[in-house]
């Protein structure tokens, strides 16, 4: 199921001067469409990822900082203008369940969730497993997909995989495809070389020349992690480490 199909830029070329404009492919950024209920959105540090789901996430209603449409709390005002200049294209479906999630700020997140959920912890169990502050932060990412996600979703993430092992990945992708099942849409940034893997997933490349569609084996995630793990030693030895 597809909920967002595409994303426009309004703001005029000739305007595009300050942040976040100074990076490449948001200045280049006219229309992205969304033909794939999951899209991963790669590019090197500092390619605009973050602040592209980001956009795509407030103008879907969702707070800067995470959570459902239901979160309206301000931890610290950090998210850039470019949500003001993108106008959002929805499809004729409407989802009923919905989360940004952001490795950055899910911290603040689970805050948020153990104050709303104040007094009530059958209900925050019945939401969440359990607080989403006593376990790590990956176990708190694992706990969110498996227990507060329910199908028929627009799902917006930020590097989820920051705080989760390999294997944790791998369940992921198994719990993306459950919901994919149930109707849901992903939109993630990633540098994830396992997530990217995903079968039959869109891939969004951002560089100086703006962005475009590229296979899984033509990422730097895939080229790299292959060179590196087929020729560590000398990879280590080019890096003076050996």
């Amino acid at each position: 199921m597809i909920y967002i199909s595409k994303i426009r830029n309004l703001k005029p070329k000739k305007e595009r001067k300050a942040y976040p404009y100074n990076i490449e492919a948001l200045r280049h950024l006219t229309e992205l469409e969304f033909t794939n209920p999951i899209t991963f959105i790669v590019g090197e540090n500092g390619m605009g990822k973050s602040t592209l789901v980001e956009a795509i996430a407030i103008k879907a209603g969702f707070n800067p900082e995470g959570g459902s449409r239901n979160f309206n709390f301000e931890t610290m005002n950090s998210h850039s203008a470019l949500f003001e200049d993108v106008h959002i294209t929805r499809t004729p479906w409407r989802n009923k369940d919905g989360y940004f999630l952001r490795a950055e700020s899910f911290y603040n997140v689970a805050s948020e969730v153990n104050r709303l959920y104040e007094g009530e912890p059958y209900r925050l169990e019945r939401a969440y497993g359990h607080s989403l502050h006593e376990c790590s932060h990956g176990e708190s990412f694992m706990a969110l997909l498996h227990n507060r996600f329910s199908g028929k979703g627009l799902y917006i993430f930020d590097e989820p995989e920051s705080a989760l092992s390999l294997s944790r990945q791998m369940n992921m992708m198994v719990r993306i495809k459950e919901l994919l099942n149930q109707d849901s849409q992903f939109i993630i940034a990633t540098h994830s070389p396992i997530l990217l893997a995903y079968p039959d997933a869109e891939i969004l490349h951002l560089d100086e020349k703006g962005i475009k569609n590229v296979e899984y084996e033509d990422t730097d995630q895939y080229r790299l992690t292959k060179f590196f793990l087929n020729n560590h030693e000398r990879m280590l030895k080019e890096l003076d480490l050996l």
